[in-house]
């Protein structure tokens, strides 16, 4: 490679822009990449001077810009061939830290960057490509998503990591093809963003977007809360692609057989996705035309019949008008007479059409009230429907009710007729009771008067038994 020192002793600022430019691009200017057939091949170009003479002697052949598109296009090429079969073979939901497609978002992030103008702020020259990935939420609403997503996140303080963000959030989204389409679509405002010579602004950035639509057969699952967006360093590994001289052609015509079968499955794939949404926008025009149809149809049988009702008038207005230009035929006496009495009988006929047309707005006035009293008359009588069957099921559960509360009348008058049995039996219980008591008292009071007659009669028979001692 060229030194990437500066020949000049004091650099100006536009050989230090071409010096950094250079520094950013320089592996992909010096070397020409070429691919044969999955491989990466690259081929050597003469040196290129990073910094232009002050008075050149001839003019490079070489378009550098257009070496750099080339080798992009090249490199996003097999970097999305490569991860295809890679995820396809690896049968898995892929994740961060997959090394193609890391390699993957370091390519696209590389051809976003080509052609970058730079724009000055008030902290410096900003050079990044998220302000054209924010067009796409303008031109495409639901991609409105991604970006509020992309902006809530958080840890994300550049415009470099929100754009990375936004590749991987479109990736897992299944739809950076589309959006890659719609924005290149739009060149006239890329071209606020990107140079003229850039690749979005050339046929490489249409040829990648194409190939982009292959990676809706992967699925991946990216997390990035806890990854750096903001000071990751891009750099493309080129030993992932260079070509091993060790490979059969038979291994290879077995690749590029699978790689053929992949590219027609995911082309038949895309092919009936926009098929099926072609067909479900017909389907909903031909809904609405259908509709717009019936309705049209509508209106212009009301406007036959309309047409006809006044064709009737009119034929029979000429037919009156002409008995009376008939009854009243001018004489050469009395002709003034008689156009006096046409004009005003042409007045007349003006005013009755007046009325006419009077009565025939309010006719349709009054069909317009008919027609919402019949609703609403309609309406009422379904209301009344409901409320009559509301009835009869509150009747039935009335009925339900007397016969419950008859039973239970029948249950209480049973259970009365016990009570006041049980309560005579009670009160006669009491009384025998009560006689029981008495007469246990009486025998107490018996019991005692025997004790006591007991006593004096052992105390005669002690006072006995002293004195006969």
């Amino acid at each position: 490679m060229s030194d990437l020192t500066p020949q000049s002793e004091t650099p100006t600022p536009t050989t230090d822009k071409i010096t950094q430019a250079a520094r950013e691009t320089i592996y992909l200017c010096n070397f020409r990449v070429s691919v044969d057939g999955e491989w990466l091949c690259l081929r050597e170009l003469n040196d290129i001077s990073l910094t232009p003479d002050p008075e050149p002697a001839h003019e490079d052949p070489k378009d550098p810009i257009a070496i750099e598109r080339l080798n992009l296009m090249n490199m996003a090429k097999l970097s999305i061939k490569g991860l295809i079969e890679s995820a396809l073979n690896l049968g898995r939901t892929l994740d961060s830290d997959y090394a193609p497609l890391q390699q993957f978002f370091v390519v696209m992030e590389h051809c976003l960057k080509h052609g970058l103008k730079t724009k000055k702020t008030f902290l410096g020259q900003n050079k990044s490509f998220w302000g054209a990935l924010e067009l796409v939420e303008k031109l495409t609403p639901e991609a409105g998503e991604i970006t509020a997503s992309v902006k809530d996140l958080p840890g994300l303080k550049t415009p470099l990591g929100r754009g990375r963000a936004w590749l991987r959030l479109a990736l897992m989204q299944k739809k950076l093809s589309d959006y890659m389409k719609t924005i290149i679509n739009r060149k006239d405002l890329l071209s606020e963003f990107y140079e003229a010579n850039a690749l979005m602004m050339e046929e490489e950035g249409a040829v990648i977007a194409g190939l982009l639509v292959g990676l809706n057969v992967i699925d991946a699952n990216l997390c990035m809360k806890g990854e750096d967006l903001d000071s990751q360093v891009g750099v493309i590994d080129f030993s992932m692609y260079l070509k091993d001289g060790g490979h059969s052609s038979k291994s290879a015509e077995g690749d590029g057989q699978i790689t053929a079968i992949l590219d027609q499955k995911n082309y038949v794939e895309e092919l009936n996705r926009h098929l099926s949404a072609s067909v479900n926008n017909l389907q909903a025009k031909v809904d609405a035309l259908e509709k717009s149809n019936t309705k049209l149809t509508e209106e212009l049988a009301v406007a036959n019949n309309r047409i006809i009702t006044l064709q009737e008038d009119v034929e029979r207005v000429k037919e009156e008008s002409s008995y009376q230009l008939e009854s009243r035929k001018p004489s050469r006496s009395d002709s003034a007479a008689n156009g006096q009495a046409l004009g005003e009988t042409r007045k007349q006929l003006k005013e009755e059409t007046l009325l006419r047309l009077d009565v025939e707005k309010e006719l349709e006035v009054q069909i317009g009230m008919k027609q919402e009293m019949e609703l609403s008359m309609k309406m009422l009588e379904k209301d009344i429907c409901e409320k009559q069957d509301a009835l009869v099921e509150l009747r039935q559960q009335l009925e339900d009710l007397r016969v419950i509360n008859q039973q239970l009348s029948h249950k209480s008058q049973s259970a009365d007729a016990g009570s006041k049995q049980k309560s005579e039996a009670i009160t006669r219980l009491e009384e025998k009771i009560n006689q029981m008591t008495g007469t246990v008292k009486q025998m107490e009071t018996s019991e005692k008067h025997v004790v006591k007659q007991a006593r004096n009669l052992n105390s005669a028979a002690g006072k006995l038994l002293q004195l006969q001692q």
